[in-house]
């Protein structure tokens, strides 16, 4: 979702800067190749079209933005630590009723030793 997100925010940065740099100002940016007055925008232009246009995609960016941030905020407050099961990396104690093994018995001193061989 966030990478989602991401992606239209740098979309709408692009879409905004390319409006932007399209109305007309002092310099006329880059709205001297939208023609004269022969234009589909008709004799004045673009200008009405693109200051709706800009206002637009400054209330989508706004929104999305603060979409963004909840969506990282979200996520943040989650850990990797919070997904590891502890159950199986504490021992735990025999439940109760259950036959501890015995010790190891002693072996018997009747059986003969066993016999090394001798280096020679």
């Amino acid at each position: 979702m966030a990478s989602t997100l991401l992606i239209i925010q740098l979309v709408l940065t692009i879409l905004i800067i390319i409006a932007i740099l399209l109305q007309k100002s002092a310099s006329m940016g880059l709205g001297a190749y939208s023609g004269g007055n022969d234009t589909m925008f008709g004799a004045k232009g673009p200008a009405n079209v693109l200051v709706k246009i800009t206002f637009v995609l400054g209330a989508l960016f706004v929104i999305n933005t603060i979409t963004l941030g909840y969506t990282y905020n979200s996520e943040r407050n989650k850990s990797i630590v919070d997904t590891i099961n502890t159950n199986n990396l504490i021992p735990q104690a025999p439940a109760k009723g259950l036959a501890v093994p015995a010790a190891p018995v002693a072996s018997d001193a009747s059986a003969p030793a066993p016999v090394v061989p001798s280096p020679k």
